[in-house]
């Protein structure tokens, strides 16, 4: 089974006003971070993750889940 990382980082960023460098400067890291998070290139470690639902205030979940590769998947139940 392969899995994939999928994020809503971009819709609360535009929930929330903020545009990449505004979110990357509040968690500590570059703007290609988010970036490359945002569009699933790069993976982000727990420690980068939980920041980023700290920043929005709500549980990581609701941020990241995981996308099944081989078949119907998870979708992520907050949407």
């Amino acid at each position: 089974m392969r899995a994939q990382l999928e994020n809503r980082i971009r819709v609360y960023r535009a929930e929330h006003r903020l545009s990449q460098s505004d979110l990357a400067e509040k968690i500590g890291v570059t703007r290609k971070t988010i970036s490359t998070i945002e569009v699933g290139r790069y993976t982000p470690s727990t420690i980068i993750a939980l920041k980023i639902a700290g920043c929005f205030q709500v549980p990581v979940e609701n941020i990241f889940w995981l996308q099944d590769q081989d078949g119907p998947g998870q979708s992520n139940p907050k949407q």
